[in-house]
């Protein structure tokens, strides 16, 4: 009887314990709830007599330079993610004919490791058990607050807003494997500058057209958010072609804000060996001539054949599919607010391009506009009062816990 009191007492205690563990994480995860309420408006398509083209800078003799902007390395910290230093995972982009890499650490900033000229002040935002994640672009340091579980639209549009002060530009990450994202959430955030492509769920980027149907203007990147530069399936399998001089922040800064790129997804050439897949990405599809004429007009010119280049619009509409060839003008519609160009290779390539979009350009410089998002103070006070007595029920609930513990010893 003894023995089995005993374990009875154990168990006890230790179910005591978990309780006491998931309760404290539970009052960590409501305290970081706290958010304003915002007034979201609906958003409006792209309007005006002008056509805005992205590749308005971007030259014939252009070099196209390969980069990768979302690259984790090893931290020495608790939220380190990768085995491999900054210089090895270098190593490892350079063997595909990478130019450019940054390094993208969660909630740190990482050294270039061989020359402080190409150093990239970017981080990855966010450790929310939503994978709610942004890259955050000339910042001189880290913001290290999270919603832990951003499942409202304005807890998103909340960490964009604090962000933002202390950043040149954000880019939002992987929105498909963030959990909880909706059309009704892209169609209202902004504060962004740049959309994560191509996530490997979908080659079209539905979300994309969410945010551009709505007035939402961005520039798109495809990163390998690369984690195991030695696992073939993980590395040179998105990247991105931008028309610049050099690696230095300077350079990047006026182009990523510009539009004067075109990003890719790229197969796993040789599926698992290393000599097939280098020899493959020697010899990839690129644009040779992208750009817009007679005003309204949009070309674009392929080094090879691609099995279809897709026009894609409002409401992500397929305006026009050319196939097996390499050139393709269209011109958009007076009342077409937008259009981006997705070319099919057979190879199972994907190239895309920045978005053409109209806008007036007698009263702005480009079609992105930050909308209106006011605070709404009453839902705002009710939704933290909430919060707040969430928060004093789980206090209680572990003091409780805690005290009766307590008894139980004496």
């Amino acid at each position: 009887m003894k023995q089995k009191h005993r374990v009875r007492h154990y168990a006890l205690a230790l179910l005591k314990s978990i309780l006491a563990v998931v309760l404290v994480a539970l009052m960590v995860v409501t305290a970081t709830e706290v958010t304003p309420i915002y007034d979201f408006e609906e958003g409006a398509a792209f309007h005006g007599p002008n056509v805005f083209n992205p590749y308005r800078n971007v030259a014939d003799s252009c070099r196209w330079k390969r980069a990768n902007f979302h690259t984790h390395t090893k931290v020495e910290s608790w939220r380190n993610e990768c085995r491999f230093t900054p210089q090895q995972t270098w190593d490892s982009l350079a063997r595909y004919g990478y130019d450019i890499v940054t390094f993208s650490n969660h909630n740190e900033l990482t050294v270039h490791p061989f020359d402080s000229t190409l150093q990239v002040n970017v981080y990855e935002h966010g450790y929310n058990l939503f994978k709610y994640h942004k890259l955050v672009f000339g910042c001189p340091s880290t913001i290290q607050f999270d919603n832990l579980l951003p499942f409202l639209t304005s807890h998103k549009q909340f960490q964009l807003d604090y962000l933002a002060p202390t950043a040149d530009f954000i880019q939002m990450n992987h929105p498909f494997r963030t959990w909880g994202t909706s059309e009704y959430q892209f169609r209202r955030l902004t504060g962004y500058r740049i959309m994560e492509l191509d996530s490997g769920k979908s080659t079209e980027n539905e979300y994309w057209d969410w945010a551009l149907s709505a007035g939402h203007y961005s520039f798109g990147l495809a990163n390998d958010d690369l984690h195991k530069p030695d696992r073939t399936r993980c590395i040179a399998v998105r990247c991105n072609f931008l028309c610049v001089p050099s690696g230095r922040y300077t350079d990047l800064h006026r182009v990523l804000l510009e539009g004067g790129y075109y990003s890719m997804r790229v197969p796993d050439y040789g599926d698992g060996n290393f000599e097939a897949k280098r020899e493959g990405n020697k010899h990839l599809p690129s644009l040779t001539a992208i750009g817009l004429k007679a005003d309204s007009t949009i070309f674009v010119s392929t080094s090879q054949a691609a099995d279809s280049l897709v026009v894609i619009g409002q409401d992500h509409r397929r305006l026009r599919v050319d196939t097996t060839t390499c050139e393709l003008e269209y011109t958009l519609p007076p009342t077409e607010p937008y259009a981006r160009i997705i070319a099919f290779f057979p190879g199972g390539e994907v190239i895309y391009t920045n978005p053409f979009a109209r806008y007036d350009a007698a009263t702005a410089p480009d079609p992105y506009r930050e909308a209106p998002h006011p605070i709404n103070l009453l839902l705002t006070i009710l939704f933290n009062l909430a919060v707040l007595v969430v928060f004093a029920l789980e206090g209680y609930a572990f003091w409780m816990l805690v005290r009766r513990k307590k008894k139980g010893r004496r």
